[in-house]
């Protein structure tokens, strides 16, 4: 197999699984599910991952951090305007997801819930995904603080902290109640308690 091939194949595993987890739990996620859905051998999945653990970190990090990455952070970092952008995120974030999402929850948040208090490694490579959202929503804060356009009075890493905690909690309490304008309704008052952040002019 060449190294096209090779990746080309590890890029299913990784799509498939990150499905399989997010409908299932990583617990009960099934590799035979896996299997069946992408065709390929046990040795096959085994060669890239050789162990269910070993798959479950590399969706995190590979398929998770970096879907959050190009739905969230990157928009917010490469924006001159990153407040702006992150309100605009938190108003239309619902409309950039897949629409099963609020049934089927935030696959981080899932997995949080699921596996930080089970497995060290898991809340390892998830608590860093988590203190990258924090991250950019603080250093948007902070821009926006140069801009003058966030109070100076505000601390933007507790700030920052509570975006990200309310967040994740918005989609959770959504997921349970299956219900889109609930998810509609936490965030309109996550977007109103940011731009209460800013100076009054």
């Amino acid at each position: 197999m060449d190294h096209k091939s090779a990746d080309q194949t590890r890029s299913t595993i990784l799509q498939s699984a990150y499905c399989e987890i997010h409908r299932q739990g990583f617990q009960a996620a099934s590799i035979a599910n896996i299997l069946q859905d992408t065709g390929l051998t046990k040795g096959a999945l085994y060669h890239h991952f050789p162990t269910k653990q070993a798959l479950g970190l590399a969706v995190i990090d590979e398929v998770i951090g970096v879907r959050l990455g190009q739905l969230l952070f990157d928009p917010v970092r490469n924006s001159d305007r990153p407040v702006d952008a992150l309100l605009y995120l938190i108003t239309h974030v619902d409309q950039m997801v897949p629409t099963d999402f609020v049934q089927q929850g935030c696959p981080l948040n899932n997995l949080v819930q699921e596996m930080s208090a089970l497995d060290q490694e898991f809340k390892s490579h998830l608590n860093r995904i988590l203190l990258q959202w924090q991250e950019t929503v603080a250093w948007a804060l902070a821009e926006g603080q140069k801009q003058g356009e966030i109070r100076a009075s505000v601390d933007c890493k507790a700030a920052s902290l509570f975006v990200v905690s309310a967040w994740e909690g918005c989609i959770g309490v959504a997921k349970n109640m299956q219900s889109n304008d609930v998810f509609r309704a936490c965030m309109q008052q996550l977007h109103d308690y940011v731009a209460g952040l800013r100076n009054t002019k």
